[in-house]
């Protein structure tokens, strides 16, 4: 069986350098906010090219804790799109905030920059309350940030990105997790940059965001054991630093994989079916290879059966969720999102997927479309 993604390849392809890591961190005697996560949240910011990296206990924690940073309030209400993982929508009520939904570009899958605009000028009674955008670069592929920005400046708003997926993209030479104000990413087991736990971490090129990010993380606490704001508990534990700041040596050669392997997908399923829009301007690190098919329900039983595990990012748009259907804001039409969730489907990718194993999936999935 192919499968889909597989953590613990991850894991063994640098065993040796994580299983040392890990016994550093037992023998050291300190399990939180030490040392290792401190050298990681530098680690990262370098990476990006951010001024200030700051670690938290998973990805939802980082969008909730990124727009608090930025001084939103509750009530407030924040733009972002259905067509993401559904946490990204959690996140942004559990900081007490109201999302606003619209819909998504047809070859990026990412915000659309025009229903991005009507969305605004539509808001009516919520026109005083906007005060975000949470652009999600969904797949590796970044969002056509140039124009969301502008949007952002005109309007008045404040940009913090979704970066969940998109660990080392960059738009125009600049890196996913520095366009905006401040930006989220998961470091979730299966992200291009993946802890063996729940991990997250939040980028910021302002120094005050920063320190506001380090005290809503632990309590509001400037100094231990004194709240100055109500913050929560939300820290990145020093095993799960340890493992990220050796898998973050190895980043780039694991995007590297992962576009060798894309490569193969668009030389050989080109014209088959809709292969991933590549922005001319952007560098796309593959979190998911997604295709477009109109029988995507049965092909993927057919794949089963022929031994591709594939999965589907995500069947369901957020509003299409029982959870919060007939309750969120849809002030835009989201026809591309519903008619996109009907279509997708993820083929297996991952940094350590043999070569031979990607041109049997096109193999496959060329004989049966």
């Amino acid at each position: 069986m192919i499968l889909p993604s597989d953590p613990k390849a991850g894991y063994l392809a640098h065993q040796k350098e994580i299983d040392e890591a890990v016994g550093r961190v037992l023998n050291s005697g300190w399990y939180i906010l030490g040392t290792e996560v401190e050298q990681f949240e530098k680690e990262f910011a370098a990476f990006i090219g951010a001024r200030n990296a700051v670690a938290v206990a998973n990805g939802t924690d980082a969008v909730a804790l990124s727009l608090r940073a930025l001084g939103l309030q509750p009530g407030d209400a924040v733009l972002t799109v259905s067509h993401t993982a559904v946490a990204t929508v959690a996140a942004i009520e559990m900081g007490g905030f109201q999302p606003v939904l619209v819909d998504i570009d047809p070859g990026r899958y990412t915000m659309c920059p025009d229903s991005l605009s009507k969305a605004i000028a539509n808001c009516g009674r919520l026109a005083k309350r906007l005060k975000a955008i949470v652009p999600v670069h969904l797949y590796g592929q970044p969002c056509d940030m140039d124009a969301i920005l502008d949007i952002a400046r005109q309007n008045g708003l404040l940009v913090s990105e979704d970066c969940s997926q998109s660990h080392g993209a960059a738009v125009n030479g600049r890196t996913t997790g520095t366009l905006g104000h401040a930006a989220a990413f998961s470091l979730y087991p299966t992200k291009n940059l993946g802890a063996f736990g729940d991990a997250g971490i939040i980028t910021t090129m302002d120094e005050n965001i920063g320190e506001q990010l380090r005290i809503l993380r632990q309590y509001g606490w400037r100094e231990r054991n004194r709240s100055e704001i109500p913050g929560v508990n939300s820290r990145l534990d020093e095993l799960q630093a340890a493992i990220l700041r050796v898998r973050i040596r190895h980043l780039a050669e694991m995007n590297s994989a992962r576009q060798r392997i894309a490569d193969i997908y668009d030389q050989g399923l080109r014209g088959v079916c809709t292969i991933p829009f590549r922005a001319k301007n952007c560098t796309h690190v593959f979190h998911q290879y997604v295709i477009r098919t109109e029988n995507r329900n049965l092909l993927q039983r057919k794949l089963k059966d022929a031994g591709v595990g594939t999965m589907i990012h995500y069947p369901l748009a957020v509003h299409q969720q029982p959870a919060y259907m007939e309750r969120l804001h849809e002030i835009v039409s989201l026809c591309t999102t519903e008619r996109v969730v009907s279509e997708i489907l993820s083929l297996p990718i991952y940094p350590e997927l043999p070569i031979v194993s990607a041109n049997r999936v096109v193999d496959i999935v060329s004989s049966l479309i």
